[in-house]
Formats: C-alpha cells, sequence, structure tokens
C-alpha cells in the first residue's frame, strides 16, 4: 500500500470525464510531486529536442510559497472543446487517445488555446502553430522521468486530478495591517 494519497476523485466540469476508462491515461498526484521539474525538461526534449522547459506542455504549478507543488497537462478531455474550436479540423485524436495537433494543417489562430479551460495547449511564436501534449505517442516522457511516481502512465479512468489539491492549497489567507 502506497503512503501517498490517492488521486482526487474531485468532480471535473467536463461531462463524464470521471466515468471514461478502458484505456491508459497519465494519471498525476500532486502530494508526490517534489518540484524537481525533471517532467518539464523530459517533455521539452522530446517535444524540441532540447532541454528548455518553456517549450514543455506539461507545467509544475508551486503552492504555498514553493512547499507544495503540482504537475499538470492535458488531461485529453473527452468534450475537446481545442479540437471544436478549431475552424480548420487541425486538431485530431491519435491511436493512443491524445488530441494532437497537425501542424500542416494549423493556421496559428489561437482559438484553441482560448477554448481550453485548462491552459494546456500553448501556441509557439517561432513556429506560429498550436502544440500541446501528445503523450508522446503512448510513452510519455514526463512519466518516465518523475522519480517519485507523481505522473504514471496507467490503464485509469481519467479525472482532475488537480482540483482538490488547489483548493486545499489555493485559500489566500490575508492578515489585516495594523495602523501605526
Amino acid at each position: 500500500m502506497s503512503p501517498f494519497p490517492k488521486v482526487s476523485n474531485f468532480p471535473c466540469p467536463v461531462k463524464n470525464i470521471t466515468e471514461r476508462s478502458g484505456m491508459k491515461v497519465l494519471q498525476i498526484t500532486p502530494d508526490r510531486c517534489t518540484g524537481c521539474m525533471r517532467c518539464e525538461l523530459a517533455c521539452s526534449y522530446m517535444q524540441v529536442g532540447m532541454f528548455q522547459p518553456a517549450k514543455s506542455v506539461i507545467r509544475v504549478n508551486p503552492y504555498e510559497a514553493h512547499t507544495s507543488y503540482s504537475p499538470y497537462t492535458c488531461f485529453q478531455c473527452e468534450e475537446g472543446w481545442c479540437m471544436t474550436a478549431c475552424p480548420v479540423e487541425a486538431i485530431t485524436i491519435s491511436a493512443v487517445g491524445a488530441k494532437i495537433v497537425m501542424e500542416d494543417q494549423c493556421v496559428g489562430c489561437k482559438l484553441c488555446t482560448l477554448a481550453c479551460p485548462y491552459g494546456t495547449i500553448f501556441y509557439n511564436s517561432e513556429t506560429q502553430k498550436a502544440f500541446k501534449c501528445n503523450l508522446c505517442g503512448g510513452d510519455p516522457a514526463c512519466a518516465s522521468a518523475c522519480p517519485t511516481s507523481a505522473i504514471e502512465w496507467v490503464e485509469a479512468p481519467t479525472r482532475d486530478w488537480q482540483g482538490d489539491f488547489a483548493a486545499e492549497r489555493g485559500v489566500i489567507h490575508l492578515t489585516p495591517v495594523s495602523s501605526r
């Protein structure tokens, strides 16, 4: 039995996303993340062939003044708002279930980046194309690089893995300033 907490069961705003199963998914357990950023380095190397975290499609979000972290990336939502928003149908579904941007068809309009409610599709100003997680063709580099198994490539239903974690840690505590 793992000493780490289970992945959140926070209800996702995407209809039926917690019910989809029968495929491999990136399962993220934020409480395991140490903020080492290995996932970002591995991802950027797979995406652009160099260690450049700004080109990574997985990001590590710090919480509580950098005392806890949560990796996040596209969890390949069933609704696929990025696909729906694309006026030239440049986003399709790969054999491993990833929504992928077909670079030769993308016109760089950025509508997909606006449509994604999770902020996990990006725009490359150098290529003038959108880019996002493609699950590395079925062998996600982020999962392989993670030393704590905060990111795993497993057969499991998809779910909003960051909701409870963010809600718990995202509370702002304001302290009144006393007048002198």
